[in-house]
């Protein structure tokens, strides 16, 4: 079952260091590029994913084609990526040892969230950091 009390939440976003965000845009309207803009400011590493835009520099960070390519261990996968990409994104997750996968508003599949949490990650469903971080240090 994905986490959802406050006291999770919080400690996975206090241990994560470094993140793969899925499904990074250069459009600034969209969600992944106000959300991946959010995380740099908070003072995450962020490694942006997009096939479409591998090897271009977003908010100063280059971009990587697949998961696979990001050349550090990272903590947390957030996902921006329709829930049908879920379970090869889970798949992939575990292969390179990720220990959090993070999906963001309206990005459930319940088959990879379980995979996932066999697997070992911590999960935490439905959400957004930039919408929980603010929310978390409003309650202290």
């Amino acid at each position: 079952m994905p986490l959802t009390s406050d006291s999770d939440i919080a400690r996975v976003l206090d241990e994560t260091t470094t993140i793969a965000l899925l499904g990074a845009s250069h459009k600034p309207q969209r969600p992944s590029h106000r959300v991946m803009r959010f995380l740099l400011a908070q003072g995450y590493r962020v490694y942006p994913v997009n096939p479409g835009l591998a090897g271009q520099e977003l908010l100063g960070c280059r971009v990587f084609a697949v998961l696979e390519d990001v050349p550090v261990q990272v903590d947390m996968v957030d996902v921006f990526r329709q829930p049908r990409y879920l379970p090869e994104i889970v798949s992939a997750a575990v292969e390179a040892g990720i220990g959090v996968l993070w999906t963001q508003l309206g990005v459930v599949h319940s088959g990879a969230i379980a995979a996932a949490e066999t697997a070992g990650m911590a999960v935490v469903a439905d959400r957004c950091p930039a919408i929980e971080l603010p929310r978390l240090e409003g309650l202290g």
